[in-house]
């Protein structure tokens, strides 16, 4: 197991320690997301968690839960959310962040508002000082609207491209039938919140990879003397 994976791991299992019988879980998506929730399966299976029901954020994370017979529900069935587990693609000192390196982050964002709890679990990796100098910000756009998104977002100092399939022909198309433009701003993004509304107001958009005031807590995985730890960052003020 490479050290990355380690990161993930501990932080995955520190997560778990969390969860409390009769939860409604949120289930991320992504690679630490994905360890988190066999950790889970882990515990409902040995008998340490009992009475848990899972929402899942993305067809991935259903499939996963599935498999390892994590009972789901639909999210419009619940009025509300106890914990939401999630990973992120970055994280900035104020715990705002940049989701959808997997395409899921309409549904993350929909579970996440929805939780009385998000926590946030990365690896070391995706802590930043600043959003989006180095990773683009996705937006999803409606099929037919996503050259009209592109000129607008140009005018507001973005530079994006439409993400494209790595194993298919053509762009890539999420879990709502949807594209992607991944966007990176001159100088990154130091006023999350107002990008956040700016670009959701424009027609065609459904929603962006930005989570503004919607994380209660993370926790980091690191190496520390050739051993992987988890801890848990303050937030700035």
């Amino acid at each position: 197991m490479d050290s990355q994976t380690q990161m993930k791991q501990v932080v995955a299992d520190a997560a778990i320690k969390n969860v409390k019988n009769g939860m409604i879980l949120g289930l991320g998506s992504g690679s630490t997301a994905a360890l988190m929730i066999k950790s889970l399966a882990d515990e409902i299976r040995l008998g340490k968690l009992q009475n848990i029901r899972a929402v899942a954020t993305s067809f991935q994370a259903e499939v996963l839960a599935l498999q390892l017979n994590i009972p789901l529900i639909d999210l419009a069935s619940v009025s509300q959310i106890d914990l939401a587990i999630d990973g992120a693609d970055e994280v900035d000192p104020g715990f705002n962040l940049i989701k959808g390196g997997g395409a899921c982050h309409v549904r993350e964002k929909l579970v996440a508002s929805k939780a009385d709890q998000l926590l946030i679990v990365v690896d070391e990796t995706k802590l930043v000082q600043n959003l989006n100098q180095s990773f683009p910000l996705p937006v999803e756009v409606l099929p037919n609207a996503w050259k009209q998104v592109q000129e607008m977002i140009s005018e507001m100092n973005g530079r994006s491209s439409l993400r494209m399939a790595t194993k298919k022909a053509g762009p890539i198309v999420t879990d709502q039938g949807n594209l992607i433009l991944d966007v990176l701003f001159n100088d990154g993004i130091k006023n999350p919140k107002e990008i956040e509304m700016t670009i959701n107001n424009i027609p065609g958009v459904l929603e962006n990879g930005l989570f503004v005031g919607l994380t209660d807590k993370v926790l980091v995985g690191k190496i520390e003397n050739n051993t992987p730890v988890a801890y848990s960052p303050s937030r700035a003020s």
